[in-house]
């Protein structure tokens, strides 16, 4: 806002010794509100800084509530989620202690577990209810405000607490995330510091002494009314810039929240929709703002709305809910009502979590598990079996040889070499599956690596009338690969393929680069009968089949090679339509 002077000609006849006693009496008035203000604005800089340390340890306390449900991972969901919370603008740190100053979980991985660079008494903190804060110098100058007290994570109820502990049982965290201290048996002796960055604080506090002398001056040529509306003018200025500061923090940690909230009003419809909210229903802002819960959201959602007891608990569980394309969504929900101070109800706001990558990792460790204990049983059974197996067909081949004269006794014997051949390559697969995949690497043509391989299996897709055809990259990569272990698991895929199409069809096997991988991607395609969602799952699982023959493990052995290489080996199928195997070699090395 612009200040006008009124031009009042009336100045021109006031004597000179007036106006110095102004200027005499308006200077030392200017001098005290000027130390006055930079004070005050010292005060309600750090009443701002406090504010947002315990704005934010209050939002990361109330994640905890959604990202530690189990005992074995829950520093590991701690420490991503205290990752995630620290990335907001002006924190120079974020980290949760024990009351011995180890550090538990910090945004700095190579902190934890060091002792926190900290003056304050521990037991003292853990033991007080109220926050504490100091100002830092670090060793690099900057000035940091640190924010601290009891962590105080919240807690699901006793049912919700039993089911975790259950599931964190079977949770094991990523070998790169295993460093993390355990925590505690009891989280409420544990200390949460936040460093947030001083340097816009303090140059906005140099900002007001530059812009305070410059009303002073103003101050001096307008007189005491001047200096009346100024002082008014400013102190709007300051509050609303304090206010302005706050809300746009508070809107930042609940958009930016690692989990959805959607807050509604006693009527239902919806107030606050976040951007996790948005990506997790595939619902836009715009669209669902100031709408009825229950025409906009999931019915899965808007039914625990419902339920009785969110009038005196908070509804916790897991849900699978169905989103805009139609896809279920595994959701770990809360849903709890909003009251202020005199129990009077706000609204309701609903929390959730998307549990998909959750399961995924879940699954993955199971299969690991179960796939270890196949491989320590199957080498055991085929060292047990194979000594047998060379004396039974050593035994027929003399009664083969012996009885030349009686078919019926040839025959006979020539049906037991044949099953004891087959056992001795089940025995081997057996063998293979059990050993550590041993990988050569080699310069490779992979489209050469291509033809070869589909050229063995040729006579099979003509019997079959299957027509095979290839789509290569204009240029022919050249990659390290181990070429026989390779071809190995593209002959089981050819394999499964030709058997897919008893009536005929067609295969194709296509090569392109995999940007997201930064490698190369295989694309084996049929038109057969395709695979049905219940077999989908299983088909690298060790001896599962869904043919009258076979022993089941040669997808599971062409699963452990590409997973020996780092890549991947995925399928897509629906009955009737045909199975995609997409086998992804990541960075190799093109020469």
């Amino acid at each position: 806002m612009a200040i006008k002077i009124k031009n009042d000609k009336s100045w021109i006849g006031i004597p000179p010794w007036i106006l110095i006693g102004a200027v005499a009496v308006l200077l030392p008035i200017f001098t005290f509100m000027t130390i006055e203000n930079i004070n005050r604005q010292k005060e309600k800089s750090i009443q701002l800084l406090l504010e947002k340390g315990a704005a934010l340890i209050r939002s990361f306390e109330a994640g905890t509530r959604f990202g530690m449900m189990g005992m074995h991972r829950r520093d590991f969901q701690l420490q991503r989620l205290l990752t995630e919370t620290a990335q907001q603008p002006d924190i120079v740190y974020l980290l949760v202690a024990d009351i011995n100053g180890i550090i538990r979980a910090h945004n700095n991985l190579e902190q934890v577990g060091k002792q926190v660079e900290s003056q304050a008494d521990l037991a003292e903190i853990v033991n007080a209810k109220h926050i504490f804060w100091h100002q830092v110098t670090r060793p690099d100058g900057v000035r940091v405000f640190e924010v601290f007290r009891k962590f105080s994570p919240s807690r699901p109820p006793k049912g919700m607490r039993h089911g975790a502990k259950k599931m964190g049982r079977r949770f094991q965290p990523p070998p790169d995330r295993r460093k993390i201290s355990p925590a505690p048996e009891n989280d409420s002796k544990s200390i949460i510091f936040v460093g947030l960055d001083m340097a816009p604080i303090l140059e906005a506090q140099k900002a007001d002494i530059r812009h305070g002398i410059i009303m002073g001056v103003i101050l001096l040529l307008v007189g005491f009314a001047g200096f009346t509306l100024l002082f008014l003018l400013q102190s709007y200025r300051t509050t609303r810039a304090s206010l302005t500061r706050i809300k746009a923090f508070s809107d930042n940690v609940v958009e930016n929240m690692p989990i959805g909230l959607i807050a509604l009003d006693n009527q239902r419809r919806i107030a606050s929709f976040n951007n996790t909210a948005e990506s997790v229903l595939q619902l836009s802002h715009r669209r669902v703002m100031g709408e009825e819960a229950e025409k906009i959201l999931p019915p899965e959602l808007c039914t625990e709305l419902n339920c009785p007891q969110i009038q005196t608990e908070v509804i916790e569980k897991e849900i699978d809910c169905t989103v805009g394309d139609g896809k279920i969504v595994p959701l770990e929900i809360g849903v709890s009502v909003l009251e202020d101070e005199d129990k009077t109800s706000l609204g309701y706001v609903i929390l959730f979590k998307d549990l998909t990558e959750m399961r995924s990792l879940r699954r993955e460790i199971e299969r690991s598990r179960r796939l270890a204990s196949v491989g320590r049983l199957a080498a055991g059974v085929a060292h047990e079996i194979r000594n047998p197996l060379s004396s039974i067909k050593g035994f027929a081949t003399y009664f083969k040889e012996r009885y030349q004269d009686v078919p019926r006794d040839q025959q006979t014997a020539n049906i037991m070499i044949q099953e004891v051949d087959r056992l001795n390559r089940v025995v081997n697969q057996l063998l293979e599956f059990a050993r550590p995949v041993k990988i050569k690497l080699q310069p490779t043509n992979l489209n050469d690596l291509i033809d070869d391989s589909i050229k063995l299996i040729e006579n099979q897709a003509a019997e079959k009338k299957i027509a095979v055809k290839t789509s290569y990259s204009a240029r022919a990569p050249k990659i390290m690969v181990d070429p026989d272990r390779l071809n190995q698991v593209l002959l089981n895929v050819y394999l499964n393929a030709i058997e897919a199409m008893a009536d005929g069809g067609q295969l194709i096997v296509a090569i392109s680069s995999n940007a997201e991988a930064d490698g190369i991607d295989i694309k084996i395609a049929d038109t057969g009968c395709g695979i049905g969602p219940e077999d989908l799952s299983k088909i690298f699982d060790p001896y599962y089949t869904t043919k009258s023959s076979g022993t089941g493990l040669g997808l599971a052995i062409a699963h452990n090679i590409i997973e020996a290489v780092g890549g991947q080996i995925l399928v897509e199928s629906h009955p009737g339509q045909g199975t995609i195997f997409r086998i992804i070699i990541p960075n190799p090395d093109k020469l």
